[in-house]
């Protein structure tokens, strides 16, 4: 779709070049969302793409992925062999209501940023302690862990002017067994209920709830719990299920409580 209210497209090279922030920005990354409907507000776009930021980095530290890393360039990864929760990027990539254009245009960070309860990079990240790099205007930096960073449906942590340079996935999250579970109510549509679980080497386990939720959710035990217990915590710690065309609240709760029945049984069964 044609933008017709903007006047200027920057290019920057450098964060030096990123200039200063006023109203009527956006910075364009994939522009899969951005150029999907009109956006009267804006006046002027930052083109990310010149930045030459690396997409994707391993090190001993996990992996950094760029916030301009594409969903296809995600996917296409080769992990080390000790990453046993990798298997959970393809997972989320398919995940997706999204074509094959879609994947090699949208972009990690800008689907994070989007904030929508179904994101599944926001899924992905924050089941496996993803923190996010923010750099703001006035040349200051911060992090913010994926789940603290999402507020809600198009609500996120980011300040007037704030851009996401990247989000780092600790080694210690990429070592964990994972289980994961999604349902939407069509073949392809826009997933209803995502829950990931991931147990630890030392045994400590995590659930982590997204989709079915505002906001993403997640739920952290020393070890295993009990069915009983997990639900228990679930309707404890969730005080509103997600409403909307893709899915009634009722649905996702106990589609949200069954899936996380059969994490806990599939973990289980694994460590045993």
């Amino acid at each position: 779709m044609d933008l017709n209210t903007i006047k200027q497209v920057t290019r920057p090279k450098t964060r030096g070049e990123l200039g200063s922030w006023r109203d009527g920005d956006a910075f364009l990354a994939g522009g899969t969302w951005l150029f999907s409907e009109p956006q009267p507000k804006l006046t002027r776009l930052v083109d990310l793409s010149l930045l030459g930021w690396e997409p994707l980095t391993a090190s001993a530290d996990g992996l950094e992925i760029a916030a301009t890393c594409t969903v296809a360039q995600l996917d296409a990864l080769t992990p080390p062999v000790e990453w046993t929760a990798a298997p959970l990027i393809g997972q989320c990539c398919r995940a997706f209501l999204a074509s094959f254009k879609i994947w090699n245009a949208a972009t990690v960070g800008g689907n994070i940023c989007m904030s929508l309860p179904a994101g599944p990079m926001i899924s992905l990240t924050a089941a496996l302690d993803g923190e996010a790099l923010l750099w703001a205007p006035d040349g200051t930096e911060r992090r913010a862990t994926i789940v603290d960073f999402v507020k809600g449906p198009l609500s996120n942590a980011l300040k007037s002017g704030e851009l996401m340079r990247s989000i780092l996935l600790p080694a210690a999250a990429l070592t964990a067994r994972t289980a994961f579970r999604q349902v939407s109510l069509a073949n392809h549509g826009r997933s209803g209920a995502l829950v990931i679980g991931t147990l630890s080497g030392n045994g400590a386990f995590a659930l982590t709830i997204t989709a079915s939720t505002p906001r993403p959710v997640r739920l952290a035990f020393d070890a295993l719990p009990s069915i009983d217990e997990l639900h228990a915590r679930i309707e404890e710690t969730v005080d509103a299920w997600y409403d909307d065309i893709h899915g009634l609240p009722a649905w996702r709760r106990h589609m949200t409580l069954h899936f996380a029945q059969e994490i806990v049984s599939e973990l289980g069964e694994g460590a045993r």
